[in-house]
């Protein structure tokens, strides 16, 4: 091999590895159905103009992370699945210190960025194996894993618990 080839190789590597983050980086396709969320502020991934939407098939395309619970609006443990806000913020390349969590009625709640970690809160799209309807709190709620956590057992975090949520601001 000579030397401008070995040259080429190198560069084309190089190149690759730079870009293909940034393409991957971006690439949250676009909603087939009707968004169920949509996400604004300080995100780096978008795919509508400045805002991420999420159809429902979008989200149970992301990670999903399942847990049972109790909480004080059900009846025994239930069981919850959808995608926990850290994983849905490393897609979105989210920064911010605050995130305003807003349901379908306009209720609208501030919960710290420092809750989006691992083991923390989902914004689920099943209970106990089945999805919510806007009548039973659905289609999407903000669930903790209350029984792990008896931090996650006060009347700050129950506020935080968005049932028929349908929009994210990071700030």
């Amino acid at each position: 091999m000579n030397r401008p080839t070995i040259s080429l190789r190198i560069a084309g590597t190089l190149a690759f590895l730079f870009f293909a983050p940034m393409a991957y980086a971006g690439d949250l396709g676009q909603p087939q159905n009707e968004p169920v969320l949509t996400v604004t502020g300080s995100i780096g991934n978008t795919n509508e103009g400045e805002l991420a939407a999420f159809d429902m098939q979008m989200l149970k395309e992301l990670p999903a992370t399942t847990f049972e619970t109790t909480t004080i609006w059900t009846t025994g443990k239930s069981r919850f699945t959808g995608v926990a806000i850290d994983d849905l913020f490393e897609a979105l390349d989210a920064k911010g210190d605050t995130i305003n969590a807003i349901a379908l009625n306009d209720y609208a709640v501030e919960l710290p960025v420092s809750d989006a970690v691992e083991g923390g809160p989902i914004i689920a799209y099943e209970l106990d194996g089945k999805p919510m309807s806007v009548r039973d709190k659905g289609p999407l709620w903000i669930v903790y894993p209350y029984d792990s956590n008896a931090d996650y057992r006060t009347e700050q975090v129950y506020s935080r618990s968005v049932w028929q949520l349908n929009r994210l601001e990071v700030e």
